[in-house]
């Protein structure tokens, strides 16, 4: 959304609400997404950027728990287009899941779909971003779902919610950031600034007068919904001077804990309750990248918010006096302090005891990295850009992930269409070799390519073992799993070793979540009930890696009864 400010001090009410969780029970929420072209300045420059309703981030939505959404996307832009409601179970619902060729074909220039889906037993922080192509770099907004009527937050009601959308800026069309990498076969242009609810902030050329600013009284208590919308970063967050108490994170509550600095990859959102607590003065809301990957380019620069006390001496009375007051700076960790991110990630647990599975049906050992595919002999050197002339790819278990393009997989599925997809997805990798080593041989940089499914009965029990490699590069990768969430039971460095590391799992209380960080050089295990029909895919959230082929997806077949059964197509729904 657009904060025009003509003062240095001026506050900006447009990124907050003050909610009341008080509502009409099970309402329905309709909304109109026009996707169009809309001229957007940053650094100085403008652009023709893809919106929704023009608006940049897009629009918000505030939801109670129960309630129902109806989404009408309309395309006017000049792209295929999807809208993801990154988090949302779907309950029933894949159709309104959103990938492009995985739950639906595109919605085409011209055309629309309307999204139907209620969000039951869900409170906290999700958001929506575009899932085609590179177009969530613009295209994305905060979903925000508050208690159901009658209920109250499991901790004191702020004065107010304040979305922050955490996102990514290129000084380009992103599309055509991605299309080049594709023709080239190199890592993509990194991005030019980092931006919080849309705006890069002071640090940036052209940039101050926009900064987004959050206003704040003495004695008050906010709470802030920070979201990780950048397409390629995890990235830092902290606030100078000030506490964070995280309360949740991926719309799941939290035994709440506090903080210096939390980090999030893209696709996790994390709410943090925050007190004015300090002398009234403007103090930065910050956040720089967290860089795991040795070697690999990265923008180094800092995004900036201000927090902003009501009092402090340029802002009494909402003018700024002639006083320009310069915000205090936090500090924030170095750019690959893993240390940090550890601790942070190994405070998180669920708010009450968690229903964890503790017998599996399912047992899967996941690889995940990166790879370099030799330069096909009908290439032209300029098309194998990647190191020493190769091309870059990314895989699961071996297999670099293909998505179809004259059908969804869900609708292959559903109308039982043959040679689109298979379901042998290897439950383990072809060879078992030494993941975090450094010495891997160079035949396992190529992997296979296919369009694999992994068949999942309904109401089976899972447990998947996700494992960094060294390939290419050790990298915290976010792996996220469309239409479920998961517990985290368990995260740490090396190779997963069976014997030694399940004395570690915590089957009482560990955090609920649809994205995990996997470490780098590490694993993390997640375990899950199949309790959701239809095609699921699970992915890297760093997008340069989706476009590599890191990505996989579940077949959980229907169960017994209506309830268990998957919803029929919508009649809208776009064909290819």
């Amino acid at each position: 959304m657009e904060i025009i400010k003509s003062f240095p001090c001026f506050i900006s009410f447009a990124v907050l609400l003050l909610f009341s969780p008080m509502a009409e029970a099970n309402k329905a929420h309709h909304h109109e997404f026009i996707i169009q072209a809309t001229k957007v300045k940053r650094l100085c420059e403008t652009h023709n950027s893809i919106t929704v309703n023009g608006m940049f981030p897009g629009p918000q939505l505030v939801i109670n728990n129960g309630d129902t959404l109806i989404v009408k996307v309309i395309n006017r832009a000049r792209y295929n287009v999807t809208i993801h409601w990154h988090g949302v179970r779907q309950m029933r619902t894949g159709w309104a899941d959103g990938p492009e060729f995985v739950t639906q074909c595109p919605i085409r220039p011209g055309s629309s779909y309307t999204y139907r889906f209620t969000i039951q037993g869900q409170e906290g922080t999700l958001w929506w971003h575009a899932h085609s192509s590179w177009l969530r770099a613009t295209v994305y907004g905060s979903l925000l779902v508050l208690p159901p009527a009658g209920s109250s937050y499991p901790f004191p009601t702020p004065h107010l919610n304040v979305p922050l959308l955490l996102g990514e800026w290129w000084d380009a069309n992103p599309v055509d950031v991605l299309r080049e990498s594709i023709r080239t076969g190199a890592a993509p242009n990194i991005s030019d600034a980092y931006t919080i609810n849309g705006q890069p902030g002071d640090l940036y050329k052209c940039s101050s007068q926009d900064t987004t600013i959050v206003p704040i009284n003495v004695g008050e208590t906010i709470l802030l919904r920070v979201i990780n919308s950048a397409l390629n970063q995890p990235l830092f967050f902290t606030v100078a001077n000030h506490k964070l108490t995280v309360v949740g994170a991926d719309a799941s509550y939290l035994k709440p804990f506090t903080t210096n600095v939390i980090v999030l990859g893209p696709g996790q959102t994390t709410d943090v309750l925050i007190t004015g607590d300090q002398p009234p003065n403007r103090y930065y809301m910050a956040a720089r990248a967290y860089q795991s990957a040795q070697n690999a380019p990265f923008g180094n620069t800092t995004t900036t918010a201000i927090l902003q006390y009501k009092s402090a001496p340029c802002c009494i009375g909402g003018t700024n006096k002639g006083i320009s007051v310069k915000p205090i700076m936090p500090l924030l960790p170095a750019y690959n302090d893993t240390n940090t991110v550890t601790r942070f990630s190994q405070s998180f647990r669920s708010l009450r005891k968690a229903e964890v599975p503790t017998e599996l049906d399912e047992n899967l050992f996941i690889t995940i990295g990166l790879g370099l595919n030799n330069c096909p002999k009908n290439f032209r050197s300029r098309r194998c850009q990647g190191p020493n002339g190769t091309r870059f790819t990314a895989s699961m278990n071996n297999v670099s992930f293909a998505l179809p393009s004259n059908y969804s997989l869900l609708q292959a599925h559903h109308h039982s269409i043959p040679g689109v997809f298979t379901t042998d997805f290897p439950v383990k990798p072809p060879v078992k070799f030494d993941y975090t080593g450094s010495n891997i041989s160079r035949s396992l940089y190529q992997p296979d390519r296919g369009t694999k499914l992994y068949k999942l009965k309904y109401g089976s029990r899972v447990q998947i073992v996700l494992q960094d490699t060294g390939i290419v590069t050790p990298e915290n990768h976010p792996i996220h799993l469309h239409g479920y969430d998961f517990y985290i039971v368990a995260e740490g460095f090396g190779n997963f070793n069976p014997k030694k590391d399940t004395v570690k799992f915590n089957l009482e209380d560990p955090p609920l979540r649809n994205t995990v960080g996997v470490p780098v050089n590490g694993w993390a295990v997640i375990r899950f009930v199949a309790d959701n029909p239809g095609v699921w895919i699970m992915h890297c959230h760093l997008d340069a890696h989706i476009s590599w082929g890191l990505a996989m997806a579940f077949l959980v077949e229907n169960g017994k009864g209506l309830l268990e059964t998957m919803e029929e197509p919508p009649a809208d729904l776009p064909v290819c």
